[in-house]
């Protein structure tokens, strides 16, 4: 086991919240997964590489494309059905159809783009084009569902008559379909916030379905066509939250929130107990785009141990310390002796 294998099994087995002594005996030597690619720790690489190798949507691209041939064709065999069957609840659970297949193909462009590598002009690329895909989807999302409320309302007290037979037929085939997506996007659903709105799409399309089917059967014995309608504003009702929730993960991304996954206080803390160091200041984090979390901090040491140490050994420390408590490879720690720090505020 080499000396960076030690001192990442010692950060992560340590039960006691803070950054293991391990870490601080001799000079820790992390291996490449725990160096970001911006070029900290030694042996680093100032080329024109992206800061990362791959976003969290993009792991997900085939699952993606067979999610969208599955949609469109459930998409058309429901939109025949409505036609046919002249149900409302089925052709807005087709419109909610097109949504999925739209949101998901917004999200399968969005992978390709997020791929480009990174220029001098764009130094994070275009990680970013996954949250404007998201923003859209979810923006698209809760268009649709006031649409199909304003149709539900309207709809009510006219008579219409609803053939159950096409209807019925249309909506348990879509119903198969969705679940057949939601068990293929599943996996990537809690990595991708991209992969996550086509998977909140095709489950709200799944309770939709599900919402037609038993209309058509309440409506094949008894004959109460509203039902019809009350089954499309259940649909709408249950679209909007999901755009709503969507919208809100999209939006702190944009705001540069705190990932879920880093306390900043905590992160401050185990910083502070790697030897030498006197402050930590000017602390952030936020997402680039999913998956890809990144963190900065302007960091004091103390002269004594900017001597014996040295900076290079101390910042392969606080990289394996956030590595191994938060996951985060993106870290760009600027170091400073303590002394560097009292004449620049002297000289102020």
């Amino acid at each position: 086991m080499t000396a960076g294998d030690n001192h990442h099994t010692a950060g992560h087995n340590n039960e006691s919240g803070v950054c293991d002594p391990a870490f601080s005996e001799g000079h820790p030597v992390p291996s490449a997964a725990k160096v970001n690619s911006s070029g900290h720790g030694h042996g680093h690489d100032h080329g024109a590489r992206g800061p990362v190798t791959g976003t969290a949507g993009a792991k997900h691209r085939k699952r993606l494309i067979l999610v969208l041939t599955i949609t469109l064709t459930v998409f058309v065999v429901q939109v025949v059905g409505a036609l046919i069957s002249n149900s409302l609840s089925l052709l807005a659970d087709a419109g909610h159809m097109l949504t999925d297949a739209t949101g998901v193909a917004i999200a399968l462009i969005a992978t390709l783009i997020a791929g480009l590598p990174a220029t001098s002009k764009r130094t994070f690329g275009y990680l970013r084009v996954e949250v404007l895909a998201a923003l859209v989807n979810g923006i698209v999302l809760g268009v649709i569902a006031v649409v199909i409320f304003v149709q539900a309302i309207t709809r009510f007290g006219t008579e219409v008559e609803i053939e159950t037979g096409p209807m019925l037929v249309a909506a348990i085939l879509g119903a198969v379909a969705n679940l057949v997506s939601l068990l293929i996007l599943r996996a990537g659903q809690k990595e991708s916030i991209n992969v996550r709105g086509a998977y909140l799409e095709v489950l709200g399309d799944l309770l939709g379905s599900a919402a037609v089917i038993i209309a058509g059967v309440i409506i094949l014995f008894t004959g109460w066509n509203f039902v019809d309608q009350i089954a499309s504003l259940l649909i709408a009702l249950l679209i909007f939250p999901r755009a709503v929730s969507l919208l809100r993960d999209v939006v702190n991304v944009l705001l540069e929130a705190t990932p879920k996954n880093i306390d900043i206080d905590e992160a401050r803390n185990h910083m502070l107990t790697v030897p030498g160091i006197a402050e930590v200041h000017d602390v952030h984090a936020w997402t680039i785009t999913s998956g890809v979390p990144a963190f900065s901090a302007h960091v004091t040491v103390s002269d004594l141990a900017w001597d014996e140490r040295g900076y290079h050994a101390i910042l392969d420390e606080l990289h394996a310390c956030l590595y191994a408590h938060f996951a985060t490879e993106h870290v760009t720690i600027q170091l400073e002796p303590a002394s560097h720090l009292t004449e620049r505020h002297t000289h102020r």
